[in-house]
């Protein structure tokens, strides 16, 4: 039996205002990993080898071993002869010699923004330059990020209080870049005090953060204040997803991170009236209309979709699967 609410409406009588948050979901570079995957598997057949998580995102590699893609921590699991593909995040340059030496058939499923940032790194280097990268300890794309450039010539911070312990004087030739998936706002204040106590130092002409995570940001930040709780379909170890949670909550809004609508408890809906959804970068939209349609058990739903950026960015595929 329905529960009452306090205004005497059952549970199913309240209506329940869902927001959809636009962008949301797949990026362009998410989209090119997945169909580097695919195509692999059409052209060599399976089993195709996957060296980590092809993207962060538990629906997504199920789908894809489903299809015949195996997923490996290294290259001394993937059997010689067979193709390897590289995950979306990026790997060190010991990963592809590795591959070679081996003879193996590999494709890079690396995003290009953040091969970009890997071709920022050896500029900066090659200039002189010691290099301050602001991202997450452990993260995939910071390990592959430090794998462009030799040890000792990157150092890592992650919050506001690293910067003031950087040993380096405020002479020193410095630049900085950062992870693509880092939060807009905390990053700027990082940045900002990096200038301020080192004047000369460099940044890239254009900032590191790609404009997928930005503009789910600046998505969230649109509905965020409207609504009672936001949900965010995305997995605990994407980075991009758990900065959605975070933006949320600066807004003074209830965030959970949810993988899929299995995960949600149908108490956090008591008292809410308008709820928020949105995606990280890695997750489906398949698993959006799955949460919408579970919400939908419990309370009428009435969906409206706010959109605040267009995305009409696509990338090319590696020159192997285009031949």
């Amino acid at each position: 039996m329905n529960a009452p609410f306090h205004d005497g409406k059952t549970r199913a009588e309240l209506p329940l205002s869902v927001l959809v948050a636009a962008p949301r979901g797949f990026c362009a570079g998410v989209d090119r990993a997945i169909e580097i995957v695919e195509r692999a598997l059409e052209r060599y057949g399976p089993p195709v080898y996957v060296r980590h998580e092809i993207v962060h995102n538990r629906y997504v590699v199920d789908e894809l071993k489903a299809k015949g893609a195996i997923f490996v921590d290294e290259l001394d699991a993937v059997p010689d002869g067979a193709p390897v593909i590289f995950s979306a995040h990026g790997v060190p340059k010991s990963v592809p010699v590795a591959a070679e030496e081996r003879g193996l058939d590999y494709l890079d499923a690396t995003c290009p923004l953040v091969s970009k940032v890997h071709r920022q790194a050896e500029r900066q280097l090659k200039a002189g330059r010691h290099i301050v990268f602001i991202g997450h300890k452990g993260h995939p794309e910071v390990i592959g990020t430090f794998g462009q450039v030799p040890e000792g010539t990157m150092t890592l911070i992650e919050t506001l209080e690293d910067v003031s312990a950087l040993p380096f004087p405020p002479e020193q030739e410095l630049a900085f870049l950062t992870q693509t998936t880092l939060s807009v706002d905390d990053t700027a204040q990082i940045v900002e005090a990096l200038r301020v106590r080192y004047p000369s130092i460099v940044g890239p002409k254009a900032e590191d953060i790609c404009y997928a995570t930005s503009n789910r940001q600046a998505a969230v930040k649109e509905i965020a204040t409207s609504c009672d709780l936001m949900l965010v379909i995305g997995a605990p170890n994407s980075s991009n997803s758990l900065r959605l949670v975070e933006v949320a909550e600066r807004c003074g809004t209830d965030a959970k991170l949810i993988q899929r609508a299995t995960d949600i408890d149908p108490q956090w809906l008591e008292g809410v009236r308008t709820l928020g959804i949105t995606a990280g970068a890695s997750a489906p939209e398949a698993l959006v209309r799955e949460v919408v349609e579970r919400l939908g058990e419990w309370r009428a739903v009435e969906k409206r979709e706010f959109v605040t950026a267009e995305e009409k960015m696509i990338f090319k595929l590696p020159r192997q699967l285009t031949e």
